[in-house]
C-alpha cells in the first residue's frame, strides 16, 4: 500500500510539471535523478551491508553473551538459594538439638543438686544432733557441777553468817548436811 502511494506521487509530480527545476532545485530535475538513485542504492547498500555484518554480529553476540550470563547468575542464584536453606535446615536441627541437651543437662544437674542438698542436709542434722547431745550432757554436767559448788558456796556462806550472828563456829558436817538436806528437797524446782 506504501509502495502505491509512492508510486502514485512520484508519477503525479513527473506528470504535472511540478518538478520544480525551473526554479532552482536541482535535486528535483528529473536528469539528476539517476546520479541520485545511484548514489542511494550504493550509500544504503553500504549501510546495509556494514550493519548486517558488523555491527548486528557484534549485538547479536553481546546479547546471546548476556542471555547467557543471565542464565549462569540465575542458576548460580538458585544453587546459593538451595544450599542456604540446607544450612538453615541444619542450623535449625542442630539450634533444636542443642536446646534439647541443655534441658538433659539442667535436668541431670538438678537432680544431682537435689542429692547433694538432701546429703548434705542429712549430714548436717546428724552433726547437729551431735552437737546437741553435746550440749545436753554438758549442760547435765555443768548443772551437776553447779549444785555442788552451789553446796559449797552456801555452806560457807551459811557457816561464816552463823559464825557471825552468833559468834561460835558449828559443825561443818551438820551445816554440810541441813544444805545438803535442803538443796535435795529444793532441787526438783530449777533442775
Amino acid at each position: 500500500m506504501k509502495r502505491y502511494l509512492a508510486l502514485i506521487l512520484v508519477l503525479s509530480t513527473v506528470c504535472t510539471n511540478l518538478i520544480g527545476a525551473e526554479a532552482g532545485m536541482p535535486q528535483l530535475d528529473p536528469k539528476y535523478w539517476a546520479s541520485q538513485a545511484f548514489w542511494l542504492i550504493l550509500v544504503f547498500s553500504i549501510l546495509y551491508l556494514s550493519i548486517s555484518k558488523f555491527y548486528l554480529p557484534k549485538i547479536k553476540k553481546n546479547l546471546d553473551d548476556r542471555e547467557s550470563k543471565i542464565k549462569e547468575d540465575l542458576d548460580e542464584a538458585n544453587k546459593l538459594k538451595n544450599l542456604s536453606e540446607k544450612k538453615l535446615k541444619e542450623y535449625e536441627i542442630i539450634l533444636e538439638n542443642s536446646k534439647k541437651e541443655v534441658i538433659k543437662i539442667l535436668l541431670e544437674s538438678k537432680v544431682t543438686l537435689n542429692k547433694d542438698i538432701q546429703n548434705k542436709k542429712t549430714s548436717m542434722e546428724k552433726e547437729i544432733e551431735s552437737e546437741m547431745l553435746k550440749a545436753q550432757k554438758e549442760i547435765s554436767e555443768v548443772k551437776k557441777n553447779s549444785i555442788n559448788s552451789i553446796n559449797n558456796i552456801s555452806q560457807e556462806i551459811a557457816s561464816n553468817i552463823i559464825e557471825k550472828i552468833s559468834g561460835d563456829k558449828l559443825n561443818e558436817s551438820s551445816i554440810k548436811a541441813v544444805i545438803e538436806d535442803i538443796s535435795k528437797k529444793n532441787i526438783g524446782k530449777y533442775l
